[in-house]
């Protein structure tokens, strides 16, 4: 064993023993080329604007179709750079910079790899729809507002060219400002000059050297919000919600960095990279939301500026500062104007989240690490006894044979397959680990087959790169080499991945990538990757292409095609089409309970929807009450996953003893019985890009007291959830926002807002309120798992608004396949007016074959119960139309709820339930 391992392996226990190792990792000072920005960026604010740096070449502008076209000049070293600022039907404005006659290519695949159909079916604005005003150095571009997809807002963009700016104009309001400020500066592709500067050509930190062999090739610029009051996203960061200034009074000392790393017990309230990076941000103010998403799949640091006005300091806007060190400028503006459109506008450039495994939103169990085969049916089997629903089961890396990923110790596993088999019988499912790192080792089929085959990523020698990881001496598979990706995919054929079956998914853990000897405990930047490209220039999006390989792997493997799930750690803009992400190695702390709120929702504004956090924390051992806590906040997330290091005490939930048990027990029932809840959320994130958790804000876009809140949170539009999340809590402070009535969803009781109500808590007790005027679909049969639950009845909870109505969806189909997409599903549009609750075909169902092929095997689930809460009066009847015919059913009312027991209703057919 080399010493470099082990020294390694000696940090890395050190960082298990205490808090992050802030020394391993890059400030902004510390990054050069963040560091020439920054300071660029403190020099031209202090100057005039007519002194900014770039202006526009004369009679370069040209109106193309959707293009303007435009040159743009430092008028210090005259580099022409070629601006293409493109417009979209949607309103969506894109601009893109590099050099016009560049020295060398730059890396400009992420588009590729990010947006929809690789770029191909972006929807283009006409020619004719598009008007071009030049006037005194100021060119106008605006849409005509009529052609405009989904928004009544007229929009324009104006470019001045001395000093060069943009605007984006919505209503004929500024919303959306590029280079105002005057702090673009883009570093052109040169030659290495004999003084080469320091930082340029080559870097140090620590004991490691990067060589820069291309020079500096960054590139930044200012984009400012005007009148915004807040932003919020480009997680990953254990920030609030609400992203606190890094320029200021009260803010934090560095920029939020996006840089995909593995961060051993990652501080709070931090603007530190982790694991995940998505460098889309939204502004909200009360009268508008827009969003921008800055394309660059390279280490990208982000300034954040309240700017304040007036006698008050009212808020006047948020300015940041955008800083990447690689690649091509690709940015696109999001014009909002409601926080609704933002939504739809990035959901058209990236595709949504889109519809999982019905399995993969049950509850997971998962340690570091289940010990053999016979821990594994034991866990199974505790679970059962006790009651506790779940669908899946982990194993972490100590299943593998010495870390050989795709293989199984078989001391501890004799016969997986019959393992497998036995959770199976219950509709349980089984995941393993494949880390990205392959152990290098001749004699290790995976690894010698990838060898031979030139799959590996290269050192700038040209020889494969070398690193450490769990197995000790590693190579990493070239992700960006199509021909890796797809023999990555080969390897979960089920006669290649030997122990395996289809009810076996996978985990991608450490594919940031997580290299211990490395820089930043992450691969060398000056590494090769296929087509020449040096890590630098794709690190951030490495992780997202390892995943998508794996799950495309899994579609793979058996016929018809199924859906996969695989979770990452590692993550970019567009991993949300690939599967579920987690928030990482969190602790097991109230301060970390606490913090999964505004991680959970950063991501989820952020289009990565499949989120959730590990209950328990990984790190530590919690105490009962935090343990309960955490899950009773843990069955909201969307990715709901109990998780635990190997070095903590085992935690199942009975281990606990009572009362904890059984309040750990109501929980996860509660989750199970919501499933048609979440499902059909599922289903209009699928289609809308909307948030399954939203934020307070999202909801309630007028109510400035709520922009910032990251405690309290929506499930959908229907429920609002108010978690405990400090120890030994009596009590917890709840908002209802808006003109409505919230209904407790355990009591019924009704609070009627705008109210702010302190309520008093115990263990057991859980805020969760139904907001008026919802209907929310559940059923309530007691399962093992929810394979078990697929053809049980329906319950619908009908919470009436002051006006005595309500209004829900209910989507059903069959869990996995993709059938779906030709029609196979069921979907009701659920309304409730006048005492009439009807059930009638959604506007998105059709007719198709397929549809009635999936109807036909649904034909005998039913809606076995309805409660209607909130009614203005007593009912004594409910009579149910269904065609031409009307039957009287069991009916019984209190004073303002009512339950109607087995109304017989399909959940195939239209019918109405009239009270009389």
């Amino acid at each position: 064993m080399r010493l470099g391992w082990i020294a390694a392996a000696m940090v890395l226990f050190a960082q298990a023993a205490q808090a992050v190792k802030r020394e391993d990792f890059k400030t902004c000072d510390q990054a050069a080329f963040c560091k020439r920005h920054r300071q660029f960026g403190e020099k031209a604010a202090q100057e005039a604007q007519t002194a900014a740096a770039y202006a526009v070449v004369g009679g370069s502008v040209h109106l193309d179709q959707h293009t303007l076209a435009v040159v743009v000049e430092n008028q210090a070293d005259g580099v022409p750079l070629q601006v293409e600022v493109t417009f979209l039907a949607s309103g969506v404005v894109r601009m893109r910079v590099q050099e016009e006659t560049p020295l060398a290519p730059r890396y400009d695949d992420t588009q590729k790899h990010v947006l929809r159909d690789e770029g191909q079916s972006l929807a283009y604005a006409r020619g004719e729809d598009l008007q071009l005003v030049s006037e005194a150095g100021v060119h106008t571009v605006s849409y005509d507002s009529s052609t405009v997809v989904g928004s009544n807002a007229t929009f324009s963009v104006r470019m001045t060219e001395r000093p060069w700016t943009l605007t984006y104009l919505v209503d004929g309001k500024p919303s959306v400002q590029l280079n105002t400020k005057g702090f673009f500066r883009f570093e052109h592709l040169r030659r290495k000059p004999e003084d080469a500067p320091e930082g340029e050509w080559e870097e140090r930190f620590g004991s490691w050297t990067d060589t820069k062999p291309r020079g500096p090739e960054s590139f930044g610029m200012d984009i400012g919000f005007a009148g915004a009051e807040h932003v919020y996203g480009i997680p990953e960061h254990s920030s609030p919600l609400s992203l606190r200034a890094t320029r200021g009074k009260d803010a934090y000392d560095q920029p939020y960095r996006l840089y995909n790393l593995d961060v051993f017990e990652y501080e709070l309230d931090n603007p530190m990279a982790l694991y995940g990076s998505v460098p889309l941000m939204l502004a909200h103010s009360a009268d508008a939301t827009a969003g921008v998403l800055w394309l660059n799949a390279a280490e990208t640091w982000v300034d954040v500026e309240h700017v304040r006005s007036g006698l008050f300091r009212r808020s006047a806007g948020v300015d940041t500062h955008w800083i990447s060190e690689a690649g091509v400028l690709d940015v696109f503006v999001l014009p909002g104007p409601h926080a609704r459109d933002v939504f739809a506008q990035y959901a058209e450039l990236v595709t949504p989240t889109p519809l999982p495994r019905e399995f993969a939103l049950g509850y997971h169990q998962c340690r570091w690490n289940y010990l053999d085969s016979a821990d594994v049916l034991g866990v199974s089997a505790g679970l059962h006894t006790h009651d506790i629903p779940y669908d899946v089961i982990w194993l972490d890396i100590e299943h593998t044979d010495g870390k050989r990923y795709f293989t199984w110790d078989a001391a501890k596993f004799p016969d997986p397959i019959a393992m497998q088999h036995a959770l199976a019988l219950d509709g349980h499912r089984l995941v393993t680990v494949v880390d990205p790192h392959v152990k290098h080792d001749p004699a290790y089929a995976v690894w010698s087959d990838a060898n031979a085959r030139g799959l590996f990523v290269k050192a700038r020698d040209g020889s494969d790169f070398q690193g450490w990881c769990w197995p000790g001496d590693s190579n990493w598979l070239d992700c960006f080499n199509p021909n890796a990706t797809a023999w990555l995919g080969e390897q979960y054929a089920l006669d290649r991945y030997n122990g395996s079956t289809t009810s076996l998914f996978v985990w991608n853990d450490m594919n940031e990538p997580s290299v211990f000897n490395g820089p930043e405990i992450t691969m060398d930047k000056d590494a090769v990757h296929h087509g020449g490209w040096e890590h630098r220039q794709v690190h951030n999006v490495n992780g997202m292409l390892y995943h998508k390989a794996t799950a495309d792997g899994l579609r793979a493997r058996e016929t018809p095609v199924l859906r996969p799930f695989v979770l990452s750690r590692a993550y970019f803009a567009g991993s949300q089409r690939y599967g579920a992400i987690w928030t990482g190695d969190n602790t097991a702390t109230w301060e970390h309970l606490r913090a999964s709120v505004p991680m959970v929702l950063s991501n989820n504004v952020a289009g990565i929807h499949f989120v959730g956090a590990d209950v328990g924390g990984f790190f530590g051992n919690p105490d009962s009450q935090l343990l309960t806590r955490w899950y009773q906040l843990g069955i909201w997330y969307p990715f709901f996953r109990a998780h635990a290091h190997i070095d903590t005490k085992r935690r199942e939930p009975w281990l606990l003893g009572e009362p904890y048990l059984t309040h750990i027990r109501s929980a996860i029932r509660q989750r199970y019985r919501l499933l048609p809840y979440l499902y059909t959320l599922f289903r209009e994130t699928s289609l809308t890009g909307l948030p399954l958790l939203r934020p307070m804000w999202v909801e309630f876009p007028r109510e400035s007291s709520l922009f910032a809140e990251d405690s309290a949170f929506m499930v959908g539009s229907a429920i609002m959830v108010a978690p405990v999340t400090t120890a030994e809590a009596q009590s917890v402070r709840v908002v209802f926002p808006s003109h409505e009535i919230w209904y407790d969803m355990h009591s019924h009781a009704a609070y009627s807002a705008p109210l702010t109500h302190q309520f008093a808590v115990q263990l057991a007790d859980t805020l969760v309120f139904a907001r008026g005027g919802s209907i929310v679909p559940t059923r309530e049969r007691r399962r093992r798992s929810s394979a078990l639950m697929q053809r049980d009845p329906f319950t619908l909870y009908v919470y009436a608004s002051r006006t005595g109505s309500a209004s829900g969806q209910l989507y059903v189909d069959d869990g996995e396949s993709y059938d779906y997409e030709s029609g196979s599903f069921i979907e009701r549009d659920l309304i409730f007016a006048n005492a009439t609750l009807e059930s009638r075909s959604s506007v998105r169902s059709g007719t198709y074959v397929e549809q009635s092929a999936f109807a036909a095997a649904m034909a005998a689930v039913r809606i076995e119960r309805v409660v209607v809460v909130g009614l203005l009066r007593a009912f004594t009847t409910a009579t149910v139309v269904e065609g031409d015919q009307e039957r009287t059913v069991d009916i019984s009312c209190g004073d303002t709820e009512c339950t109607i027991r087995d109304p017989a209703v399909l959940i195939t057919n239209d019918w109405a339930i009239r009270l009389a």
